[in-house]
């Protein structure tokens, strides 16, 4: 793992072409703003994890016909 000190519009790279950038931080929270080329999906971890989480739809048994 990278851990990274950045300042207020200070941004990191990655060889993909994604652009982290630091846009503001208030209290215990700082708000990112990401650039990532059009075929990129960004989303949250929770988001993901909730996705993951979700139950698989019940097929109808032999037996249910």
């Amino acid at each position: 793992m990278l851990v990274l000190s950045r300042k207020i519009g200070e941004s990191i790279q990655n060889a993909g072409g994604i652009r982290v950038t630091v846009t503001e931080v208030r209290g215990g929270r700082v708000r990112l703003s990401i650039e990532a080329p059009a075929d990129v999906r960004v989303l949250r971890k929770e988001i993901v994890e909730a996705a993951v989480k979700l139950p698989e739809p019940e097929l109808p048994s032999e037996t249910d016909r």
